[in-house]
């Protein structure tokens, strides 16, 4: 034991070491993806470089005229007789099916690859009833694609081994397509058969209609596969140009789309800011941004003709300041976009991008976004809408977007929060398909995942040592003693860590949280203490400010709360030397001047049962609401240079306003019943009053719920805009962290009573990301051994994820055999003494308990050891020990 004991303190301590180097490792991680920025990695398509290879030589017909696509199909088929993605997704069986027909197709066509056509045809006889698996995930045109090349083999004397009612089946279920498209007839159905037409060779063509597809850069759609198709029956010199330009770039071989490189950029950018890490890439995404925002002006076809890639744009450009316009939105309204082609396939990628881009309205005249916005949620609430068919990305990641957009919306998504569900549903290798499956390390790319769970939990842990600060803070100013005072540290805290979270933030944050902390003090002073005198004898030590407290406070509690006030901001004046070159205690004593007289006027309108108007209300609720103790203070210690012509001109004015106007109203509409029951002044009541009967509270409360729109859209607009602005961006920000918030706080009820942001809290503050548990499921089928994944590549691989009860009655049996059968063959491949308790579990369960017992993360091996090390157990051997715990 002893010995065991020591072993542990070295593990301690090497684990100590491996910590010191994180900084070391980070920066090798942040240098990787800064050059991701410079080049966009595509994988090969083995499909579009069999349709290259498939075309004739002009000097001679029976010569290929890119000999070197045919010699790259000759060079990689893969290990199991298929052509594709390596390492492919199980649901992506149809996808390699097609990949490998059209291989084996251009091989036979140049009577070459004897032995690799023979083993792809193997590889089609096993897998062949894959096509009629529904939870298997087709290529775009599929059911066009597939039939058409097996007519094709057929006549090059391929004899496939498919029966013959399969291919009967096949065939029906493409005329079915055809059928059903012709009947359409819309532009949206045109351009899926132009986007499929190299699987029409038998069909009628008109290609010169299809030519009208055609890009300037001589591709159709950005297919390598339709503008080789295209290029063999009409010999267009474009097309030709097209083709020779990717493979210049490519080499042998070509990718299923190209060019992809804005996309690729912007939803890296996106992925970044979704993880929270675009503070290390500054440069780089300004590099980016500036080319995109060049290209959008031009008008570049690559952003406009893509709805996706377009929105994307959009909404990232001008979150970030550019001046774009929602005009091109016209084009994708939704009469207009359901007769496109991502319409057409139902594509919830390209809905999903729209929606967001419909969130960023910042001009009242903008009724495209607006309308943009009510159409495209309603697609996505819909679980069976048709739009939720179709996504170029593959698993529950589509989903897991989805529902959090429609739970989080924009102005009410806080970046943490966002940041670590986006770290949980990140897919570090993800597969994703058009006519057939592609990656891109700029799409999906384990490093970013790496870089934002280290950047996370080291913020985390600052996080955690100034929260533990304003605790002890607390206890020392006696705030705890204050038993009428609602005590909210952790939430306060939690509304400025899970929005700067930076590191380099440290003094805005608390000042942000203890003041946060002290007006809720304050607020219960006055709402619910409710003396007078004690009041009245606040707002003297206040204005006086330089005072013997022991002498001139006429209460413990008004000396507690007046002493807490005073050195807090005696802390964020010193502070602030350092930061604005001068010390804004005076500004910070003004802000608290102005709040508490305006609780106090509130506090005389009930006493007198004076009844003020709703502007007057307004006007003293803006400030009486206590943001401006918050978020003014913490202007200073954010970084910029905030003058005090800046601080007073009318834009931060307006800024306040605007922000504070959204809080009073939010907190109003949802504290109306309580407030209406005991009589205290409210928002909604005053407007129900001032109407004479003629205004509902359910008419009030929308009323209000406009007001709100309407100023979260103006503040929204003057925290993008630049033009004209002389606020710097860092300090606007301020203004709608707080704005979102106050709407996560109120999205149900009256926030600070909300249980469930108990979850919130501990998720921002305590914690930690584990990088082991998310790349588990990750690498989980490369980790397994052949027989498990014979059972996953069945199409049971959801045994992972689902438990027995959710399974159709009708399934249920076969379903709990294969749980049983996987989960005795996972038992083999751990130790059997540790898992002497998992043996009765079945194989969701397994696995949920197995990942937290074997996380190697260095967060949990350090506890890990830490707790074993004063472990005392000399009865029973250690490794039962742990079992048994």
């Amino acid at each position: 034991m002893i010995s065991f004991l020591t072993d542990l303190s070295m593990i301690a301590s090497n684990v100590k070491k491996k910590k010191d180097t994180t900084a070391l490792c980070l920066e090798d991680t942040k240098e990787k993806i800064k050059n991701m920025f410079n080049k966009v990695e595509l994988s090969i398509s083995a499909y579009d470089t069999a349709w290259v290879a498939m075309i004739h030589s002009p000097t001679s017909p029976q010569a290929p005229f890119f000999p070197q696509c045919l010699n790259w199909l000759l060079d990689n088929q893969l290990f199991d007789g298929s052509w594709g993605l390596p390492g492919r997704h199980p649901i992506l069986m149809n996808d390699a099916l097609l990949s490998t027909l059209a291989c084996i197709l251009a091989l036979k066509q140049w009577s070459t690859g004897e032995d690799q056509i023979n083993k792809g045809l193997e590889f089609i006889e096993s897998n062949i009833t894959s096509i009629n698996d529904e939870k298997q995930r087709p290529p775009i045109a599929f059911d066009i694609l597939f039939p058409s090349l097996i007519e094709y083999a057929q006549i090059l004397g391929i004899n496939l081994p498919i029966g013959a009612a399969s291919l009967e089946s096949m065939i029906q279920k493409r005329e079915i397509e055809l059928q059903r498209g012709s009947q359409n007839n819309s532009e949206g159905w045109r351009a899926y058969l132009a986007y499929a037409s190299e699987g029409m060779l038998k069909k009628s063509q008109d290609w010169k209609t299809i030519m009208k597809y055609q890009r300037k850069n001589g591709s159709l759609f950005n297919s390598p596969a339709t503008t080789a198709a295209a290029f063999q029956h009409l010999k267009n010199n474009d097309c030709l140009n097209y083709i020779q330009s990717v493979l210049e770039k490519f080499g042998n071989a070509v990718p299923t789309v190209y060019p992809l490189d804005i996309y690729a950029r912007l939803y890296m950018i996106d992925s970044l800011e979704r993880l929270g890490i675009t503070h290390h890439f500054k440069e780089e995404i300004r590099g980016v941004l500036d080319e995109t925002y060049r290209y959008w002006l031009q008008g570049v076809e690559e952003i406009f003709l893509d709805p996706t890639t377009c929105a994307m744009a959009f909404r990232i450009l001008r979150h970030n300041g550019y001046d774009v316009s929602s005009d091109p939105f016209y084009q994708y309204s939704e009469d207009k976009f359901a007769d496109s082609l991502k319409g057409y396939v139902k594509d919830v990628d390209a809905v999903l991008e729209l929606y967001k881009a419909s969130e960023v309205i910042i001009h009242p005249d903008e009724s495209i976004l607006a309308r943009k916005n009510t159409w495209t949620r309603h697609l996505l609430k819909q679980e069976s809408s048709p739009y939720r068919v179709f996504s170029d990305k593959l698993g529950s990641y589509v989903d897991h977007e989805v529902n959090d957009v429609l739970n989080f919306p924009y102005h009410a998504n806080l970046e943490r929060l966002l940041n670590k569900r986006s770290m949980e549903h990140y897919k570090v290798e993800e597969a994703r398909i058009l006519k057939t499956s592609y990656r891109s390390c700029n799409l999906a790319n384990q490093e970013i995942l790496k870089l934002a769970v280290e950047d996370f939990n080291l913020c985390q842990t600052i996080h955690s040592e100034e929260l533990k600060q304003l605790e002890r803070w607390v206890i020392e100013n006696r705030l705890d003693k204050l038993k009428f005072a609602r005590q909210k540290i952790a939430y306060c805290f939690f509304s400025v860590a899970a929005t700067l979270f930076s590191p380099e933030l440290s003094n805005a944050r608390i000042s942000w949280a203890k003041n946060g902390v002290l007006l809720t003090v304050v607020d219960d002073f006055f709402d619910i203490r409710g003396f007078e005198e004690e009041q009245v004898n606040l707002i003297q030590l206040v204005e006086e400010w330089n005072v013997d407290i022991n002498s001139v406070c006429c209460s413990e509690i008004v000396k507690i709360i007046f002493s807490a006030i005073h050195g807090n901001i005696c802390e964020i004046g010193e502070r602030s030397v350092k930061q604005q070159g001068r010390n804004v205690k005076k500004n910070v004593i003004k802000f608290w001047l102005d709040m508490i007289q305006s609780m106090y006027r509130e506090a005389e309108w009930s006493r007198t049962k004076v009844v003020p108007t709703i502007d007057d209300y307004m006007q003293n609720a803006n400030i009486s609401f206590g943001l401006g103790v918050i978020v003014l203070p913490a202007l200073y210690l954010v970084g910029p240079k905030l003058s005090d012509e800046v601080a007073e001109n009318n834009e931060l004015d307006c800024l306040f306003k605007l922000m504070s106007t959204c809080g009073r109203l939010l907190n109003d509409i949802h504290s109306f019943k309580r407030e209406c029951e005991e009589g205290k002044l409210n928002a909604v009541t005053l407007r129900i009053a001032r109407s004479n009967g003629l205004i509902t509270a359910e008419d009030a409360i929308e009323e209000m719920k406009g007001i709100i729109e309407d100023k979260r859209i103006e503040l929204l607009r003057l925290i993008l805009q630049e033009k004209g602005s002389i606020v710097p961006r860092d300090i606007k920000e301020l203004f709608w962290k707080m704005t979102k918030v106050l709407h996560l706080f109120y999205m149900k009820n009256d926030g600070f009573t909300l249980l469930e942001m108990h979850s919130n809290v501990n998720a921002v503050i305590k914690e930690p990301v584990i990088l082991s548990e998310l790349l588990y499921w990750c690498n989980v089928l490369e980790q397994l051994c052949p027989q498990v994944q014979v059972i996953l590549l069945n199409g049971l691989f959801d045994h992972l994820e689902k438990l027995a009860f959710d399974i159709p009655t009708a399934d249920k049996s076969q379903w709990e055999r294969f749980d049983y059968q996987l989960c005795a063959l996972l038992l083999k491949f751990k130790e059997p003494n540790i898992l002497i308790n998992f043996r009765t579990l079945r194989c969701v369960t397994f696995w949920n308990k197995a990942r937290s017992l074997f996380a190697n993360d260095i967060q949990y091996s350090y506890d890990s050891t830490q707790k074993l090390a004063s472990l005392q157990q000399p009865d029973r051997d250690m490794t039962g020990f742990i079992a048994q715990a």
